[in-house]
């Protein structure tokens, strides 16, 4: 050693700069823990954009049995079917033994285990012996008053929600401070409160907020560290975390998604992480030395056990999994029969005199088969319900702007109201009409302002009577005595009764050669680059009900929870304009000169057909029109007397009055079940027409149209698996979740919705999460559950190599078909061949 003593201050050195490095390492590690438990989080919609989506979408990576016992033991989430129900199923004889023998070949862990029926037939009988791990905050709410109050995960789950509510809500007249981010406004919030103490029975608790870390990245490291989890299970801890706000963590990820569509970053999610991960802190402070090392004592054995528990549990669901894949057998085999009893696919048809393209919504397969009974010179067409446009809409004179695409895809073009007369006889322009019904529709706004303000807002909408008086009571009087008015078309309120009729959606900013592109990958998509008929019916859909927070969650998923109205009527201009079908024609689509594309509307709560620019059809256009609506009416009418018994009305009643009654139910504001969506969806069919025509699929299967021949590059196919099948995966599983728990995955009673922040989401009562996924009234009847809990059956009519190629080029397709997401099928000459993992099994020689 020297005498300066150079070589221990060199040692000193030496030994920050390795707890410098730790540190970084360690702060590495939490960053990358955190944002893996934030990926879990699958995104929610508001109630103005409502999609239907997989509440697992983010985990499909894993195999469904693995997502099963995490959710499980992490948040005590339910994901097969329960056990009561599947032994309701097998005692009704809805699930029969040849069915379960069947699952019980399927499901390889199950042959290697040597599962017997016996042994699941008992199973039945009994819980999953699955555990749910204990959260920090469940440990240290030990004392012994904790059963007279309420439980500190509850009384944080409602603070954290409340808070939450205050900072996202955008239309309330008072707004937060957001600059500094959510757990900064968490934490002035909290500083704030003085009854949250005395909720969970800590009087103290005010003196603890000072430990209260800064800033969210403290707020994380301080947990993890005090913490002492092994590092291998810290992102299991605290997506275990987000669980317990995954209402809310659903909202912050819906942020993140839409920002990752433009191009950004949300860092809401994160947030709430922090704020859920602070709330342990904060109860830490309020407890002695002893109790917090009796806390972290059990939480570390706990947790130290977690990979342990999980394997356990997964291999404890294996009797739920073979019971599901029985549950699908007995619907697969019924669904194989009737697919293989059409006589001759390849069979002549009349000619062709009326095409019309329906969405693939489940409720337009009904339609479609009785429509083209009434009149078989209609041909009907499957294709998703936004029919190909990336638009957004902007009403007139608004700033409204919303997406009429699914939620997977960002708007790269414009759609917005344009006063378009008849003809040039009125000897007005349409840019003079526009400013006016501009101006005026602005006039009306401001007036009733007001009105409007206070009528979304259900905590004051009773006291508002007292001061509004009559003018509101009427339209209470409107929900206690329902009409039988036709749909209201919210996107013309406030517009002139006399522009009315002249206000067109149109697309804007396009060039010429951008439209004739767009339409040419449309009507190739559609398969109607050619053969086409005199008459091409676009029929959007959308749902009519009164005082539902759900509403847009009945209409076009595909339009991003809007009616598909706007994406019809702008492609039917679009296709009917001169310069753009001489620009098609230049590329080789030839759109006859008496060809005239129409746009219509398929009310779902009453099967009515609304047709939209009458007054611009060519005469023999509108010739084919009037004779249209006696097939309509035949075809909507023999709709509504199947779903009568659905809804408790008489299937026998005149035509008038079953319609009307029908009417009444969609105008009714105390009516929970206006009509039941997609509930029962159950398959998936990507085939030509020729393949279902005339099959009663009971309303339950999507149907595409699809051409193998006529897509020699497979780009069609590939865009089908890519993106409709995956819309119809987030549909399946939205209701297969809400189903199987109700309680985490479902809204619960919707007669005690609570609106948030005008259309964020709704709480069941007044508190508590905010909740995601179907109402109860959507799913069950009072005595049933309506909806069938069945994975989505897809079956494609297509070469196998070319299905093989999109599954190789495309992880998501993989995952969802490798990680048992959902089942695939292709149609074969005498049958069908179900997709196993990289192989194809004969589905006749296994016992269908």
């Amino acid at each position: 050693m020297t005498n300066n003593g150079q070589p221990q201050r060199h040692g000193r050195k030496e030994g920050v700069a390795l707890a410098e490095a730790v540190d970084v390492t360690l702060h590495h590690q939490i960053e990358t823990a955190c944002s893996q438990a934030c990926q879990a989080i699958a995104p929610a919609w508001p109630l103005d954009r409502a999609i239907a989506v997989n509440p697992h979408w983010s985990r499909i990576g894993m195999p469904l049995r693995r997502v099963a016992a995490r959710m499980a033991v992490l948040g005590g989430v339910q994901v097969f079917p329960r056990r009561n129900q599947q032994r309701q199923a097998w005692l009704e004889g809805r699930i029969c033994p040849a069915d379960l023998d069947h699952a019980l070949r399927q499901v390889a862990d199950a042959r290697s285990a040597g599962l017997t029926s016996g042994q699941c037939q008992q199973a039945l009988h009994i819980e999953p012996p699955v555990q749910q791990l204990a959260l920090l905050i469940d440990v240290l709410d030990n004392d012994q008053q904790r059963h007279t109050r309420l439980s500190w995960k509850q009384a944080i789950t409602h603070q954290v929600s409340q808070t939450c509510a205050a900072y996202f809500d955008e239309q309330a007249d008072w707004q937060p401070e957001r600059k500094l981010g959510l757990y900064a406004f968490w934490r002035d919030t909290l500083q704030h409160d003085h009854g949250i103490g005395l909720l969970m029975g800590l009087p103290r608790l005010g003196r603890a907020l000072n430990a209260l870390p800064a800033t969210r990245q403290d707020a994380e490291r301080w947990v993890l560290k005090r913490l002492g989890l092994p590092q291998v299970v810290w992102a299991d801890y605290l997506e275990s975390v987000l669980l317990t706000v995954n209402g809310w963590a659903s909202w912050c990820a819906y942020l993140g998604w839409q920002a990752r569509l433009e191009g950004g970053e949300d860092p809401h999610l994160r947030e709430l992480l922090a704020i859920r991960l602070a709330w342990g802190l904060l109860l830490l402070e309020c407890k002695d030395d002893a109790q917090a090392v009796q806390a972290f004592t059990l939480v570390q054995q706990t947790w130290g056990q977690a990979p342990t528990v999980l394997r356990q549990a997964e291999q404890a669901l294996l009797v739920d999994e073979v019971w599901q894949v029985a549950l699908e057998v007995g619907y697969q085999r019924d669904l194989a029969q009737r697919l293989l009893s059409v006589a001759d696919p390849t069979e002549e048809l009349p000619a062709v005199e009326v095409q019309a393209a329906f969405c693939i919504d489940v409720r337009s397969e009904p339609l479609r088969r009785a429509l083209e009974t009434a009149w078989p010179a209609v041909q009907t067409i499957g294709f998703a319900g936004f029919f190909g446009l990336p638009v957004a809409y902007t009403p007139l004179a608004t700033n409204a702007r919303r997406p009429q695409l699914p939620g997977l895809l960002a708007p790269t073009t414009e759609v917005t109201d344009c006063l378009l007369p008849t003809n040039a006889s009125e000897g007005v322009s349409g840019e003079v009409l526009q400013a006016a019904a501009s101006r005026s529709r602005l006039a009306r706004f401001a007036q009733t302002k007001q009105w409007d303000a206070t009528g979304r807002w259900p905590s004051t909408a009773f006291s508002y009577v007292e001061s509004a008086g009559l003018g509101y009571v009427g339209k209470l009087g409107q929900w206690l005595l329902p009409s039988k008015k036709a749909r209201a078309r919210d996107d013309l309120e406030g517009l002139a009764a006399r522009y009315r009729a002249i206000c067109r959606p149109q697309i804007v900013g396009l060039s010429l050669d951008a439209k004739v592109s767009l339409a040419a990958a449309v009507l190739h998509a559609m398969g109607l680059d050619k053969n086409l008929a005199p008459f091409i019916l676009l029929v959007a859909h959308g749902s009519q009900s009164a005082n539902n927070a759900h509403a847009a969650a009945l209409d076009c998923g595909a339009c991003c929870g809007q009616t598909g109205e706007v994406n019809a009527r702008s492609l039917a201009q679009l296709l009917n304009a001169p310069a753009v079908r001489s620009g098609l024609q230049a590329q080789g689509i030839t759109i006859p000169k008496e060809t005239w594309f129409f746009a219509a509307l398929h009310n779902t709560t009453t099967d009515e057909i609304e047709g939209f620019d009458i007054d611009l059809l060519p005469a023999a256009a509108h010739a084919r029109w009037n004779r249209l609506q006696d097939a309509f009416a035949h075809a909507c009418d023999q709709v509504r007397r199947v779903r009568a018994p659905t809804l408790n009305l008489n299937p026998t009643a005149p035509r008038k009055k079953l319609l009307d009654r029908l009417r009444r139910r969609a105008n009714d504001g105390a009516q929970t079940r206006p009509e039941w969506g997609l509930a029962g969806n159950a398959a998936f069919l990507i085939a030509p027409r020729q393949r279902s025509r005339g099959v009663v699929l009971a309303g339950r299967c999507f149907l595409h149209d699809y051409d193998a021949t006529q897509d020699s590059d497979g780009s069609v196919l590939e865009l089908l698996m890519t993106a409709p099948m995956v819309v119809t995966n987030w549909i399946n599983w939205q209701y297969h979740a809400s189903t199987c728990d109700p309680l985490h995955l479902g809204s619960g009673n919707k007669v005690l919705h609570n609106v948030v922040g005008g259309n964020i989401g709704v709480f069941e009562g007044n508190g508590g999460d905010l909740r995601i996924g179907l109402s109860r009234q959507s799913l069950h009847d009072g005595d049933r559950w309506v909806h069938e809990p069945l994975r989505l059956t897809v079956i494609i009519d297509a070469p196998q190599e070319a299905i093989e190629t999109v599954i190789r080029k495309h992880a998501v397709v993989r995952q969802l078909l490798e990680n048992d997401w959902l089942h695939l099928w292709r149609f074969q000459a005498d049958g069908f061949v179900r997709y196993v993992h990289g192989d194809w099994a004969d589905v006749l020689a296994q016992g269908y």
